[in-house]
């Protein structure tokens, strides 16, 4: 399993490097599938874009990430790989192919920050009603516990789901995205939980407003080469950074660069949890390496095995 993982993350990295070599032409546009949309089909990575900051940080305050100058996104590059590397288990990973390091190359992440609008770089402030939401207790085996039950681990680690726009966010493996296209149906899967959606393209409306999913509710139509997708009616449990389920609406936009880069962007939309909507954007570079099984189940033996370890605290 690991000897494959570290295969295709070799391909990724020089895949990424090259598209950083090679500029996409102003007028290149994307081939079109037999029935004519937009092709966008294959598999994308963004491993290196691992533990880029969601927001703008401090030290670039009152500036925008088109304000930096090549020498500073250099350096801000450079850092990240170098704070990788300082916070990975031993130091620098001394495994097969140095496998991690290559996997999360910082030094080639496109962008400074996440948030693209507002134009600061920042997420807007929430509500009275997203703040209250935004105080439960964080589920997750790092803050931890207590771990009474499956039900106090997140859904991550529960192998359940990371949800939508989640499960776009690159953690620190298995940041594989394969979209597959049908005449009037766009499919989405991901290497970590083995998500997939099926957006229909047709104009069908929305699921009753009473039907909530983990991923959402996801209808999708074609604005020039831009594939549009709008998801609705998300659960509580997984829906992103707890917001309403009832009322978040997330628009995401799909856009080929050039043959080996898509550009990814996903708009949040509840006012009642946000101030104003906020988008948050990242490059996606075509891994011919195909996407491989992500070995996990709810019950797995990292679920069993922190729930054993906290009996044996309350024991003690």
């Amino acid at each position: 399993m690991w000897g494959r993982h570290m295969l295709r993350a070799s391909i990724a990295g020089v895949v990424v490097l090259i598209v950083a070599a090679l500029p996409a032409a102003k007028d290149w546009a994307p081939s079109r599938t037999a029935w004519g949309d937009p092709d966008l089909q294959g598999t994308y990575t963004n491993n290196n874009e691992y533990a880029t900051p969601l927001e703008r940080p401090a030290e670039f305050d009152g500036r925008r990430a088109s304000d930096l100058t090549p020498a500073e996104i250099a350096e801000v590059r450079r850092l990240a790989q170098q704070r990788m590397v300082d916070a990975l288990p031993g130091g620098r990973v001394r495994g097969p192919d140095d496998w991690w390091l290559q996997n999360l190359d910082l030094s080639k992440r496109s962008r400074p920050w996440s948030v693209v609008d507002p134009p600061d770089g920042r997420i807007p402030p929430l509500t009275p009603e997203g703040a209250r939401r935004a105080s439960g207790r964080v589920r997750s085996s790092f803050v931890g516990g207590p771990f009474d039950g499956p039900e106090d681990l997140n859904y991550l680690e529960r192998c359940i789901t990371r949800g939508v726009p989640g499960s776009m966010i690159p953690v620190m493996y298995s940041n594989n995205y394969e979209i597959e296209q049908a005449p009037g149906l766009a499919v989405i899967r991901y290497e970590i939980i083995h998500d997939t959606r099926i957006i229909p393209l047709d104009g069908r409306p929305h699921v009753g407003s009473k039907i909530g999913q983990h991923l959402g509710d996801a209808r999708g139509h074609w604005e020039g080469s831009t594939l549009v997708v709008e998801t609705t009616n998300f659960k509580a449990g997984s829906v992103y950074r707890n917001a309403d389920p009832s009322t978040l609406r997330v628009v995401e936009r799909f856009t080929r660069r050039s043959p080996d880069l898509l550009e990814w962007s996903a708009t949040l939309n509840d006012p009642n949890t946000w101030r104003r909507p906020w988008t948050i954007a990242m490059d996606l570079a075509r891994d011919k390496g195909g996407l491989l099984f992500f070995e996990c189940h709810e019950s797995n033996y990292g679920l069993l095995n922190i729930l054993k370890g906290a009996r044996a605290e309350d024991s003690r």
